[in-house]
C-alpha cells in the first residue's frame, strides 16, 4: 500500500499547492482569467459547488456536505479494496490517484465551500467553456486505471 499512499500524497500536495498558488498568489479569484498560452492553456476561475460541470449546484450547502460524505466513503472503500490488491502496482497507482484527488477536492469544499477549478484548455477551433483542476484529472485517471487494471490475473 505504500505505492498508493505515496501517489495519493503527491497528488494531494500538487493539487493543493496549485490551488493555493492560483487563488492566493495569482489572485485568480479576483482576476477571473489569465491567458497563458491561448487557446491551448488558460486559467479561468470557477468555483464548482456541484459535481462535474456544476451539476447539482442548486442546493449548495446540502450538496456540499453530501458530496464531502460521498467522496470520503468512496475513497475509504477504494482504499480498503485496494489493500486486497497489493500485488498489482497499477491498481495501487490508480487507487492513489483517485483517493489523492478526491481528498484534495474534499479539502476545497471544507475550506472554500466549493471546489476551485482553474485549468481551461481548448484546441483546434473548439472552445472549451469548462475549467478543471489537478484533482479532477487524478480522479478521472484513477477511475480509468481501476477499470483497466483491476481483475487482471497474474500469469506465471
Amino acid at each position: 500500500m505504500w505505492i498508493a499512499a505515496a501517489v495519493a500524497l503527491v497528488i494531494f500536495v500538487l493539487d493543493q499547492v496549485s490551488k493555493y498558488y492560483v487563488v492566493h498568489v495569482l489572485n485568480l479569484d479576483r482576476r477571473l482569467a489569465i491567458d497563458v498560452w491561448p487557446p491551448f492553456f488558460n486559467l479561468r476561475m470557477a468555483w464548482n459547488q456541484g459535481i462535474n460541470f456544476g451539476l447539482l449546484a442548486g442546493e449548495a450547502e446540502l450538496v456540499r456536505w453530501a458530496l464531502i460524505a460521498i467522496a470520503l466513503v468512496i475513497s475509504a472503500w477504494v482504499w480498503i479494496w485496494a489493500m486486497g490488491q497489493r500485488e498489482d502496482r497499477w491498481v495501487q497507482v490508480s487507487a492513489g490517484l483517485l483517493v489523492g484527488g478526491a481528498v484534495g477536492n474534499v479539502i476545497d469544499r471544507l475550506l472554500y465551500g466549493a471546489v476551485a477549478d482553474f485549468i481551461n484548455m481548448s484546441c483546434c477551433g473548439i472552445r472549451n467553456p469548462y475549467a478543471f483542476n489537478v484533482a479532477d484529472v487524478a480522479i478521472f485517471a484513477g477511475a480509468a486505471g481501476l477499470i483497466l487494471f483491476s481483475g487482471r490475473r497474474k500469469t506465471a
